[in-house]
């Protein structure tokens, strides 16, 4: 064995010194945080690319029209008879919802909803007080220019849905294209255009959604073979999106299931689409609580929804990308505390699953209305789901990466790249835990945004201990991190964090 040089025993003594150094430090981390995991951002692998609208949202046809639509809970209470108020449409003219839109951006602006099944466009502009017979409502020209206008100006891309009840079809019961090729038409008039489009909204509940009596899934193949190849002749750009269906069980009526719609209709989608709700609202009789969102079981209701449309995707259409195109905590307008805090781990836990798996485009229900809104319907203030999603928007680039985080009970770590630096990275932690901190050791500087709150069911949010709100001029405030340093990070219970590493040198994100 051939003796050491004194130069080298000197660096061997030197590198010696060191690891005991950081043995120390990591044993000394452990004794007060627990064997905390070690996350590395410029090594972490690239396994999904996201649509640059993958963030986007609904407005409600019923929105868009006036009409009725869920009563919020502070109107009345959940024992309430009735479910619904009248509203006037919605300002989509007004300066601060223009101001919270843009800041999203871009987007998907999907007007539908249960009840655009059974709207009728006048295409005049004189607005009729009343809907022909086999319509329930009334979109005019003047409020579908407004919608036109929104999305140019906040850009953010149209995707609608049409009527499909009995106004629309003829002595045979077969659907006919009108009021379709009406909309489409009207839209290119004003230089606009339909991105892409539903056939309906929620096939698997024609029945009760606006479908004449006795709708199945051969008048369901008869009439969308009729869809596609209108949407092919007059608006060949639009891509064509479905079945749209809702909820993760074989059936939710008795007559229709999604995977007989698609075995009846065959292949024929742009994208696979489906809807998801953890529940349905203590309106409609659901009887979860808010301390039940916070737990894995809850959470992964999203895992489940779609690993059910996934299948039936390789099924019947495969390779095709899948978009949610609407989701919310809760069916029937939201529960209570939708517009609180408590959600927003529900909503970015949801984006960051879904993103991961690969899902393109997910469309929250609703940018206004009722008590899922991102914003509060009659003065547009954000709700702190407004502020989370604000957050993912500026952070959460279209790479997604593998974290490399072991599973622990509610820790949930999701990592993509920096939208704006080259081979930075972002990570989204998440304490669901109520009572228990987590640890994660970081070995390079970072940015920290930490979402709190005094209180889980608070409408208030704090960004690094200070509110977010608006300012007297409705100007958004300035969303600041805080300098972290390379080491343990610890995430207290019932937080949200972004942390920025802008010098991860990731090569998938350059």
């Amino acid at each position: 064995m051939r003796p050491c040089s004194s130069n080298a025993k000197a660096s061997f003594a030197t590198a010696s010194l060191r690891i005991l150094t950081l043995a120390l430090a990591l044993s000394t981390n452990r004794e007060t945080f627990g064997s905390e995991q070690t996350i590395r951002p410029g090594s972490m692998p690239r396994i999904a690319t996201i649509d640059a609208r993958f963030q986007s949202y609904n407005i409600e046809m019923v929105t868009v029209t006036g009409g009725p639509f869920w009563r919020p809970y502070a109107q009345g209470s959940a024992a309430d008879q009735d479910l619904y108020a009248d509203r006037l449409p919605i300002d989509l003219a007004n300066t601060r919802l223009r101001t919270l839109a843009t800041a999203l951006s871009p987007a998907y602006l999907r007007i539908s909803g249960t009840w655009a099944n059974s709207t009728w466009f006048s295409d005049s502009d004189t607005n009729a007080t009343r809907p022909p017979a086999g319509f329930n409502s009334v979109l005019s020209r003047a409020e579908w220019r407004a919608v036109v206008d929104f999305a140019r100006a906040v850009d953010a891309r149209i995707v609608t849905s049409f009527a499909i009840s009995a106004g629309t079809r003829d002595a045979a019961g077969i659907w006919t294209t009108d009021q379709a090729r009406r909309l489409f038409a009207y839209t290119r008039s004003l230089h606009g255009r339909v991105a892409a489009v539903e056939f309906m909204n929620e096939p698997n509940l024609a029945a009760q959604n606006g479908a004449p009596a006795g709708y199945d899934a051969k008048a369901y193949d008869r009439d969308i073979r009729i869809f596609r190849a209108l949407v092919k002749k007059v608006s060949p750009g639009t891509l064509i999106v479905g079945p749209g269906s809702v909820g993760y069980s074989s059936t939710l009526s008795k007559d229709l299931s999604t995977s007989d719609l698609l075995a009846a209709s065959g292949r024929g989608v742009d994208v696979f689409s489906y809807h998801h709700y953890a529940t349905v609202s203590q309106r409609c009789g659901g009887r979860d609580a808010a301390e039940e969102i916070l737990t894995d079981d809850w959470l992964s209701r999203t895992d489940r929804a779609l690993a059910f449309y996934r299948a039936l995707r390789d099924r019947f259409e495969p390779n095709k990308p899948i978009w949610l195109t609407e989701t919310a905590d809760a069916a029937c307008g939201g529960n209570p505390w939708d517009a609180t805090f408590v959600d927003s781990f529900r909503y970015l836990d949801q984006l960051g699953r879904l993103a991961k798996a690969g899902v393109r485009v997910v469309m929250h229900n609703t940018l206004s209305g009722s008590d899922y809104g991102l914003l509060e319907e009659t003065s547009f203030s954000p709700r702190p789901n407004y502020w989370a999603a604000l957050l993912w928007h500026r952070l959460m680039g279209t790479i997604v990466l593998d974290p490399g985080v072991l599973p622990r009970e509610g820790l949930h770590v999701y990592a993509h790249c920096e939208p704006r630096m080259r081979g930075g990275v972002s990570l989204l932690v998440i304490n669901a835990s109520r009572d228990t901190s987590h640890a994660l050791a970081l070995p390079i500087r970072s940015e920290r945004y930490t979402l709190q709150a005094s209180e889980l069911e608070s409408k208030t949010i704090e960004l690094n201990g200070r509110a977010l709100a608006l300012d007297a001029r409705d100007a958004l405030p300035r969303l600041a991190g805080t300098a972290t340093r390379a080491g343990v990070v610890t995430f207290a219970p019932a937080t949200i964090s972004f942390l920025v590493a802008p010098q991860a040198e990731n090569r998938a994100c350059r």
